[in-house]
């Protein structure tokens, strides 16, 4: 198993051993290495000027790589943006809702689905919400809608509200090929804590965001859409990066895109993020950091918060992903009095959100649990 005690030597800047961070769903610490990588950018930037450019676009190739390895598929199928929501909406963009008006998801989304298709109802786009609870079931409830005027479903992988696993998302995405339909799985609290292999779960057809903020450690301006080999999709909303390999070319009377990414590409962006994104990955490989040895430690830190706490949550330990969801009447006044006691944790509603990370130890969770009110 992954010893917390040596990786923490690697956070210092984030000062991980003096306070308990349990936000690791939320916003993880980037171990030293990204400090340096967000530095070079700027030394790169200051040595080249404008040709910066070439090592800007080799450092998005190893962050799009870095994805490809969480997903087991391929970097020529990853488009990038600062993050998901610009990618949600350039997939939305793209959708046929003249004949389609239909759209499909769930009332457990995280506030990039939620919100946008939230607007979409108030200009008269049908949303249909399917009950996110029970997790178990989900998929398979948000397959029976699916009818020959929906456009696309869009679903988590992992619920934001209580980290519930979704299982058998194959079964939705079948009913979506069935009927002409797209889908698209909200991956981010699944990415790096969850192993989410696209060829074991059978959804090599299915469209994929997610992003580098919380379990990856990469920290803002890291986010992708995976997209399938054959897609045809054409985005209405991209920006000029979408034909930056050609920009000598004429404009004909079509919009063009660029090939593999290009085709959901924006436009100028802050290329930092790729210099730290990479060089996180890079670290996480070198320091033997697989998702499969990721998810036995988070288990066990899971496990360890929800005994601690005497809570028995309502599916087991292994159909939870990467924190713990706590009901309470309380539960600012519960994050506020923790953090006041150098616990830092989060709340959504009725939940108080307890998020381990690799660099937490097994002391800090029992010092958490011992400051509990």
């Amino acid at each position: 198993m992954i010893k917390p005690e040596e990786l923490a030597k690697h956070y210092t800047r984030f000062r991980v051993t003096e306070r308990i961070l349990l936000t690791g769903h939320s916003h993880q610490a980037w171990p030293d290495v990204a400090f340096e990588a967000q530095q070079q950018a700027w030394l790169d930037t200051a040595e080249y000027v404008d040709d910066v450019w070439d090592k800007a676009f080799e450092k998005a190739v190893e962050v799009r790589r870095g994805f490809a390895r969480l997903l087991d598929d391929s970097p020529d199928r990853i488009a990038l943006a600062p993050n998901t929501h610009e990618l949600v909406v350039r997939f939305l963009s793209a959708l046929p809702l003249r004949k389609r008006p239909k759209l499909i998801t769930t009332d457990g989304e995280f506030h990039t689905i939620r919100r946008q298709l939230d607007r979409l109802v108030e200009e008269g786009v049908e949303v249909v919400k399917v009950v996110s609870d029970p997790a178990a079931t989900l998929a398979e409830r948000v397959a029976r809608v699916i009818d020959d005027r929906t456009a696309a479903v869009l679903v988590s992988a992992v619920l934001y509200t209580n980290a519930h696993i979704v299982p058998n998302l194959q079964a939705t995405l079948e009913a979506c090929e069935r009927h002409g339909t797209e889908l698209l799985v909200d991956a981010y609290h699944a990415l790096n804590v969850v192993p989410f292999s696209l060829k074991k779960e059978a959804l090599d057809r299915a469209y994929v965001v997610g992003g580098g903020y919380k379990y990856c450690q990469l920290g803002p301006g890291n986010a992708f859409l995976r997209f399938p080999a054959d897609t045809t999709l054409r985005p209405v909303v991209t920006g000029w990066f979408s034909e930056f390999t050609d920009l000598s070319k004429a404009p004909s009377g079509r919009v063009e895109y660029g090939p593999g990414p290009a085709q959901f590409a924006g436009a100028t962006y802050d290329f930092t993020s790729h210099y730290r994104g990479a060089a996180v990955f890079k670290f996480f490989e070198h320091q033997g950091l697989t998702v499969e040895k990721l998810r036995e430690l988070s288990q066990h830190q899971v496990g360890m918060l929800a005994t601690g706490l005497g809570f028995e949550p309502d599916v087991k330990i292994d159909a939870i992903a990467g924190f713990l969801a706590v009901p309470s009447a309380k539960t600012r006044h519960l994050h506020e009095v923790l953090k006041k006691a150098g616990v830092w944790t989060d709340y959504r509603g009725d939940r108080l959100r307890l998020g381990p990370a690799p660099y937490v130890t097994d002391a800090q969770i029992n010092g958490a649990l011992q400051r509990m009110p």
